[in-house]
């Protein structure tokens, strides 16, 4: 059995999710990241209401965190994986577990990433629709109904395009959506339009104010981009790409498929929820996916390696 790591992203948060780990040797972690980043972390996995957690900084940081207290409590037992890759924020959590940030660099990051990604949709308003059922064909011809004010956001598995940009826009682009045959086009609650030009802001910011002091080291096993789907091996390569991360495409589907290619028979999800394991069903060739999202499944990872 080959294994490939992957971690989720912003959505996956709800409240209490870190509990379970609360008393578990592997919530050290937490105390890294709290001294990484000079603030209390912990009461976001396990006190934070619904509300709190709804708010970009907090929701990314609280999945970033619960699932590298789940990776921490694993990582022995993953010698040799095949690779590593993370949807959307989930990228970072991946190049933490890789080696190519350390604990407290990349919780910096990410509070620093969702600071920036959030002025920048308040500065250009925007929200994300899922179109179910579409194909990436219908996609692009929905968001040709806005051009410059709507653009797909993620690709995350065959019927399973999200679009995003401007509240007109893509109203505009659900709209031609459900005229070329697409089941429905369902708002996403998230606040702003990620993963689209309309981050352009956050991502120069990113690129000439934070990323130039972030520390690279050299990666366990290739994390796969979400920004083309290919996989990488080296360090300084990840400048440039965290910075274009936030302003681009997730490209899941084909990050999926390059695990795959990597030799990967099995992928583990680390975190909380099922959502990569819900796409992964539908993401020819099918890698099966087992989750750790609590302590309870780590006695199923006898023989994982």
């Amino acid at each position: 059995m080959s294994v490939a790591v992957i971690f989720p992203g912003q959505g996956t948060q709800e409240p209490g999710m870190g509990l379970p780990w609360r008393d578990h040797p592997a919530w050290s972690v937490i105390e890294r990241a709290e001294a990484g980043l000079g603030e209390p972390l912990g009461r976001l996995l396990t006190d934070a209401p619904a509300e709190q957690l709804a708010r970009t900084r907090e929701a990314q940081l609280a999945v970033l965190l619960t699932s590298l207290v789940a990776w921490e409590a694993v990582r022995e037992q993953v010698s040799a994986p095949a690779g590593f890759a993370g949807h959307s924020l989930g990228q970072v959590t991946a190049l933490i577990a890789a080696g190519v940030l350390d604990v407290e660099d990349g919780v910096r990051f990410a509070a620093r990433r969702a600071e920036l990604t959030q002025q920048a949709a308040d500065a250009h308003p925007g929200k994300m629709a899922a179109l179910l059922g579409a194909t990436l064909d219908q996609a692009h011809e929905a968001c040709g109904a806005a051009p410059d004010a709507c653009w797909i956001a993620n690709d995350n598995a065959p019927g399973q395009v999200v679009i995003a940009g401007t509240p007109d826009g893509v109203d505009q682009g659900g709209g031609r959506a459900k005229e070329l045959g697409v089941k429905r086009a369902t708002p996403l609650n998230v606040g702003g339009a990620f993963h689209t030009p309309l981050m352009r802001d956050a991502a120069e910011a990113l690129a000439r104010d934070v990323l130039p002091d972030v520390r690279f080291g050299a990666p366990s096993a290739p994390v796969v981009s979400n920004h083309d789907g290919n996989a990488y091996d080296d360090t300084e390569g990840w400048r440039d790409r965290l910075a274009q991360h936030v302003a681009v495409p997730v490209r899941w589907r084909p990050s999926m498929r390059t695990l795959a290619g990597l030799g990967a028979t099995t992928c583990l999800e680390i975190g909380h929820g099922s959502m990569l394991a819900t796409l992964a069903k539908r993401i020819p060739p099918k890698i099966p996916v087992q989750g750790v999202a609590t302590p309870s499944d780590l006695p199923a990872l006898e023989g994982v390696s």
